[in-house]
């Protein structure tokens, strides 16, 4: 993996190397994020949204318009500071 994240085993699979990614941290400003388009942006490595909006121009325009067509934020992300 490329980055810290919060996993689980998969408790379906019987495979028992298999596992589940639930969140991450923001690579920016290091706030919580769960895996999901509500909340989480995956480029390399995991962004929350606010950190996405704020510094757009420094995404691909493939990202940008993938960010224009996501309804806006329904749910507001956990903004637990989380800096270890």
């Amino acid at each position: 993996l490329l980055e810290k994240v919060y996993v689980m085993k998969d408790p379906i699979m019987p495979d028992k190397d298999k596992f589940l990614i639930f969140g991450s941290h923001c690579n920016l400003c290091s706030r919580a994020v769960y895996v999901g388009t509500d909340c989480n942006l995956f480029y390399s490595k995991s962004f929350c949204l606010p950190c996405v909006k704020e510094n757009i121009n420094g995404f691909p325009l493939e990202i940008k318009e993938d960010m224009d067509k996501r309804k806006p934020q329904q749910k507001s992300c956990k903004k637990t500071d989380t800096k270890h």
